[in-house]
């Protein structure tokens, strides 16, 4: 019975897929493979004209489809999905990821100004580390913690690993050097 229905999958020419839109959140497509998703607490667009998709809105679903077939047509059609599905959560929810300032042998501390992340003291240094925040990801700090928010979980995440990989300690032991600022903690919602 399995071989049928393997045999009847291979004679596809695309794969499909749908996201179901809640009541509260508008998406619209613009040009071609670009969604807009409009909710409560803001506008996302996207682009995916690169990733060989077809979309269609019909009521309160979105349809996908990729030509091909195998796992590449899979893997393509999963990820346009779920950026869609991350982008209709941003948009109702929103993300926040929580770091931690870990300092053992330099007391570490963080000014945030404007879009810019200032990491001073790190190991000592006399030069404060600059972090360009990405747009519409809002930073704050609560003793020593890190908190970004937005709507965006791919600049959420963007901002989080380029705070990480900023306060990496180079040429030492990471077994006794643990100062840095590592990611603790992702939720869906946004907290301040």
């Amino acid at each position: 019975m399995a071989g049928k229905n393997m045999q009847a999958i291979s004679k596809l020419k695309f794969v499909e897929d749908s996201v179901q839109i809640p009541s509260d959140v508008q998406v619209s497509l613009n040009s071609p493979n670009t969604v807009t998703v409009k909710g409560k607490l803001g506008e996302l667009t996207k682009s995916f004209i690169n990733a060989g998709v077809k979309m269609s809105i019909s009521e309160n679903t979105l349809k996908i489809r990729v030509y091909g077939r195998g796992r590449r047509a899979i893997a393509i059609l999963n990820t346009v999905r779920s950026i869609i599905e991350n982008m209709v959560t941003g948009v109702t929810k929103g993300f926040t990821y929580r770091m931690k300032i870990i300092q053992s042998h330099f007391p570490i501390s963080i000014k945030i100004k404007g879009n810019e992340l200032l990491i001073e003291n790190f190991i000592g240094e006399k030069v404060p580390r600059k972090v360009v925040l990405p747009d519409g990801v809002k930073a704050t700090v609560k003793g020593d913690e890190i908190i970004l928010t937005g709507l965006d979980k791919e600049k959420v995440g963007l901002a989080a690993g380029i705070i990480e990989n900023t306060t990496k300690v180079k040429d030492k032991d990471p077994r006794k050097y643990l100062d840095g600022i590592y990611l603790y903690e992702k939720k869906v919602g946004i907290e301040s």
